[in-house]
């Protein structure tokens, strides 16, 4: 157990815990910056725990991690307290031990009745249980696997475009939250093809190329200015930003604040998408590093074109993507298909309508990308978000259609399953 600091002294403001311990997660994503990957990972165990410490205090669903809690006998037990030391223990000890979360408990304790109800005093065993229980669940998971990625260095594989190794090349033989492993849900191969050779000289491969070619170039005289500011409304790829994980929760905020939902609501809620992202992202990595193809990014595509043995393609040795951190061009360091982003909006967007049971809700999103700051979008269905999201990574230049659309569906078929068979 973390030696959690001292409530301050004051009178208390109430407010919803499972929001507020979410917004202190996407400050540490904002913070800690790197690959979604491990971010959604963070999000999961997080939100995992505090549904499980709630519902051992007052039901809402079957645990996740099985429900065998630690009560003490005589003690009386606050719902809130014990899902601030949930979270605090969880984020403090496991997840980001380099910030310092102290004020943020001190905040949300101030919600918590002071005093020393009962002959056993106010306890937080059943928080420390769980804690204990997911750390346990979680350990040797394949996360800390760096073994490093050796390009294969052949016409349509993914090599490095900026200097940077590949990220998170082993994420998809993470262990999985609710799958049976990351291959479960796995993508068909892009256009179909099996090898390399016959995707490139596909007639599809061409009309992607094209597409993103011309549409997602930094230069580009087809792409809108809607178009553009699509694009970098859902990249969120700069650390510094709350990245397309912390986004799609920050959606989740904004939807369960219209909607009116309570905090026990909230706390299966986010659980749930917590849970369908971190497995999207096992399953999108599955589909990048775990495949016959690692389909290079457009960048590389187009430079390379004159090494495809597709006629229909065009080289430009000079070409750009728009996406850019500080005006220079990058491109993700992970290979194209299957879209990450896609992947995780599609997982979110799976979820929320099988939740609120209708795909039909109105709502508006916001950003963190610097390059779209105060930028809002309105929607009036998930899918509609989720759609719109896989295809701005071909307006940000840096995807092909094919990698956002089964990236959309491979997330909403995690969503499916996790919906299906969990927290019930």
């Amino acid at each position: 157990m973390a030696a959690a600091p001292a409530p301050a002294v004051a009178a208390p403001t109430s407010f919803d815990h499972i929001l507020f311990w979410n917004d202190v997660l996407l400050k540490a994503y904002r913070q800690t910056g790197g690959p979604p990957t491990g971010l959604a990972r963070a999000g999961a165990m997080l939100h995992i725990a505090l549904y499980d410490t709630y519902t051992a205090l007052s039901p809402i669903g079957t645990p996740y991690l099985g429900g065998n809690v630690n009560r003490e006998p005589g003690a009386s037990y606050d719902l809130k307290a014990n899902l601030d030391v949930a979270a605090y223990n969880l984020l403090q000890l496991a997840l980001f031990p380099s910030l310092d979360f102290s004020a943020d408990y001190q905040r949300a304790r101030l919600d918590v009745p002071l005093g020393e109800p009962g002959p056993g005093g106010w306890s937080t065993s059943i928080a420390e249980s769980v804690v204990d229980q997911m750390r346990a669940n979680r350990t040797n998971d394949g996360s800390t696997d760096n073994t490093p990625y050796t390009p294969e260095l052949v016409p349509g594989q993914w090599r490095p475009t900026d200097g940077a190794d590949a990220a998170s090349p082993n994420w998809g033989l993470v262990k999985p939250f609710a799958l049976t492993s990351g291959s479960q849900f796995r993508p068909g191969p892009p256009g179909g093809y099996n090898t390399p050779a016959s995707l490139l000289a596909s007639p599809e491969y061409a009309a992607q190329v094209a597409d993103v070619q011309s549409l997602g170039a930094a230069n580009s005289t087809t792409r809108t200015a809607e178009q553009t500011t699509i694009a970098y409304f859902w990249a969120n790829d700069l650390d510094g930003t709350y990245k397309p994980p912390g986004q799609l929760f920050k959606l989740t905020q904004t939807v369960a604040k219209q909607r009116g939902l309570s905090q026990g609501a909230n706390a299966k809620l986010f659980a749930l998408v917590g849970m369908a992202m971190a497995d999207a992202a096992i399953t999108a990595w599955d589909a990048k590093y775990q495949t016959a193809i690692d389909l290079w990014r457009p960048v590389t595509a187009i430079r390379e074109a004159g090494t495809d043995g597709n006629a229909a393609t065009t080289e430009d040795r000079n070409w750009q993507p728009l996406s850019n951190k500080a005006g220079v061009p990058f491109s993700p360091n992970f290979p194209a298909y299957v879209s990450g982003h896609a992947t995780f909006g599609g997982a979110w967007a799976g979820i929320m309508k099988r939740y609120f049971g209708t795909d039909n809700v109105t709502y508006t999103a916001t950003t963190e990308d610097p390059h779209a700051m105060g930028v809002t979008r309105t929607f009036s269905t998930f899918t509609a978000a989720a759609v719109e999201n896989a295809r701005s990574r071909i307006y940000l230049g840096v995807h092909y259609q094919w990698d956002g659309d089964n990236g959309v569906a491979a997330g909403d078929a995690v969503a499916g399953h996790v919906y299906a068979n969990y927290l019930r």
